[in-house]
């Protein structure tokens, strides 16, 4: 792939990321919010501490939160989308949309869902701000391991493709892919910061929230990128895209056709 496909496939990654980012805006304000603002009111009815708010919270979660999310989105679209141009054609016999999909379906496991089973997200007043370094080393080295080991169930898989068949093939990178992280849950501590009072239902709504805004954000990302690289690099129609040009030569061959048919009888 030249580097003319290259940078026009990013432009489209950032434009479906952003559009990605539309909808998963809506989702964090209809169903993430309102968990957020539960969680505060709950920190502040056991906290005797209130310092001064420099950003009001009606900015946060509507201003604040559509530039972050927006922002976020451009910048995952085109990471993806050179993920896309990496992937494209070592997949298997996978067209533009369909590896797009696979994409954007792979990046939600590996980058998202892995680290997130392990160490789920957490509302405000969750969490003690002593260890939140520790915390977020935790979570960005499952996520390098849920990308490591993605790529290498992918590699795994092709080089059993031959033996194999490329279905086997597939369901036996995807187990060896569902064991390791196994392993990797096992042996990597866990984090467990949650108050012995914190509302049960409210923890798992907001983690629901936020399960589902990054699955709105992927799988929108899968489908409109999959939709602007497939007009990309399929190729046109011939009869459409000639504007019936080949009506004329299909009348040359059948002419030539019948010449040949007459040499043959005389």
């Amino acid at each position: 792939m030249n580097s003319t496909a290259v940078g026009k496939l990013l432009v489209r990654g950032m434009l479906a990321g952003l559009a990605a980012g539309v909808l998963a805006f809506v989702v964090a304000y209809l169903l993430g919010e309102p968990r957020v603002d539960s969680a505060i009111a709950f920190e502040d009815a056991h906290s005797h501490e209130h310092g001064m708010e420099v950003v009001s919270r009606s900015l946060q979660s509507t201003a604040g939160l559509a530039t972050g999310v927006l922002v976020y989105g451009v910048a995952f679209g085109g990471i993806a989308a050179l993920a896309y141009c990496f992937a494209l054609g070592r997949l298997g016999r996978f067209g533009p949309r369909a590896t797009a999909l696979l994409v954007a379906g792979a990046g939600f496991t590996a980058v998202y869902l892995v680290p997130f089973l392990k160490y789920p997200a957490n509302p405000p007043s969750v969490g003690d701000p002593g260890t939140i370094g520790r915390r977020t080393a935790l979570y960005f080295l499952m996520m390098l391991l849920g990308v490591l080991l993605a790529l290498g169930s992918v590699a795994v898989g092709r080089r059993l493709a031959p033996r194999l068949g490329a279905w086997y093939a597939t369901l036996a990178a995807g187990a060896g892919f569902v064991v390791l992280v196994g392993l990797a849950y096992a042996f990597l501590p866990s984090v467990n910061e949650v108050p012995s009072d914190f509302p049960a239902m409210l923890l798992w709504r907001f983690r629901v929230a936020a399960l589902a805004i990054q699955l709105v954000m992927w799988a929108g990302f899968g489908l409109v990128f999959a939709t602007l690289a497939d007009r990309l690099l399929r190729p046109a129609d011939p009869d459409t895209a000639h504007g019936g040009a080949a009506a004329p030569a299909g009348a040359e061959g059948a002419g030539r056709v019948e010449a040949a048919e007459g040499r043959a009888a005389g």
